[in-house]
């Protein structure tokens, strides 16, 4: 089916018209954004999230850097990473990848951006050149982890408490068809509503033969990223936290200096060492900007979802205003009008689509 065809575009207008999970974030954020003004004249600032994580630039909300917050994470608990610059030649590169004892494939992406934007598997060092002579700007390369599972874990503490919460978990499927013995792989894409929507940037990868017939019950992943727009499916489970994941990630939080609000998402072995905090790695943190994601699993009510929105600006807010109140500045409106100016120039400067 073309992409450019009236029967694909309706195919994909219906699918999102019928799942709001696919629904612009700025209307998905409509309901939420009157609070979150209630909110700004409370705190007589329309930025008080700036100060959720005094630690992180605009407290995590947009544009931060993810390299200065894994400066922040104790070595342990995220896998190999390191900053690579526009100035680097592929030498100084390589020097670096096997300095870290890093080996392909291993994952690039932008040292400021969110929601999977310009992520990639790099494989080999043909990848690597083409990756880096697009980019343009700071990225980061990290060591694969091969763990099987991956989760979101919010964590919200308020800066006088000694006990943090966890407000949602997340387990993320990434985007797969599986085999009938007799469909080819375009043919189970189209039967797949999720695997459908991303049909036009799984053809531009140009390394999936779908052609191929997959045997009964074969598993093929079409995209290994844990991000909603590369179509993985989010899973709603928070229902496992209890006291010994909590404990957990009051342990690992309290280490990060200036950290209150936000979301870590890992790679971990099983749920069992994820409980205990064994194998497990994280992969990003995210402060202000991050969401609950579980909100995104499948037939979620919207409504339910608007609650668990407006229940985490409430914690942002009173996390912000504490912190405040302690000696965090709120950023200003000059501050934000610059940080916006540096993000637009910082994204322009990619010419490369990385799926």
């Amino acid at each position: 089916m073309n992409s450019s065809s009236f029967a694909y575009k309706l195919k994909v207008f219906k699918i999102k018209l019928n799942s709001w999970e696919y629904w612009p974030m700025s209307v998905v954020y409509f309901p939420a954004s009157l609070y979150f003004i209630y909110l700004s004249i409370r705190a007589k600032s329309f930025f008080f999230f700036s100060a959720a994580n005094p630690s992180i630039q605009t407290g995590g909300m947009f544009f931060e850097s993810k390299w200065d917050i894994f400066k922040l994470i104790p070595d342990k608990y995220y896998p190999t990473t390191f900053l690579i610059s526009p100035s680097n030649t592929i030498e100084d590169i390589n020097e670096k990848i096997e300095q870290h004892d890093i080996h392909y494939p291993f994952i690039a992406k932008p040292d400021r951006g969110e929601r999977g934007w310009a992520v990639k598997i790099i494989n080999n060092e043909t990848e690597l050149r083409n990756y880096h002579s697009n980019m343009g700007i700071t990225y980061l390369i990290q060591k694969l982890v091969s763990f099987p599972l991956e989760y979101s874990v919010f964590y919200y503490r308020h800066p006088s408490a000694q006990k943090g919460r966890i407000t949602s978990i997340t387990r993320k499927e990434y985007l797969s068809v599986t085999g009938d013995g007799k469909s080819t792989i375009f043919q189970l894409i189209k039967e797949n509503d999720r695997a459908f929507l991303q049909l036009e940037k799984l053809q531009k990868i140009g390394s999936i033969n779908f052609n191929k017939i997959l045997e009964l019950k074969e598993k093929f992943v079409l995209s290994p990223f844990g991000n909603h727009v590369r179509g993985s499916m989010f899973l709603d489970e928070t229902h496992i936290a209890n006291a010994e994941l909590t404990d957990t990630f009051d342990t690992i939080s309290k280490q990060i200096n200036g950290f209150y609000f936000g979301r870590f998402d890992l790679k971990c072995n099983s749920q069992q060492d994820l409980q205990k905090g064994e194998n497990i790695m994280i992969v990003e943190l995210n402060g202000a900007g991050a969401e609950a994601a579980h909100i995104y699993q499948p037939n979620y009510s919207f409504f339910k979802a608007q609650k668990v929105i407006m229940q985490h600006l409430k914690m942002m807010f009173k996390v912000g205003v504490e912190n405040n109140r302690n000696g965090a500045a709120y950023m200003t409106y000059k501050e934000y009008k610059k940080t916006k100016k540096e993000e637009y120039q910082y994204k322009s400067k990619v010419s490369l689509l990385c799926l």
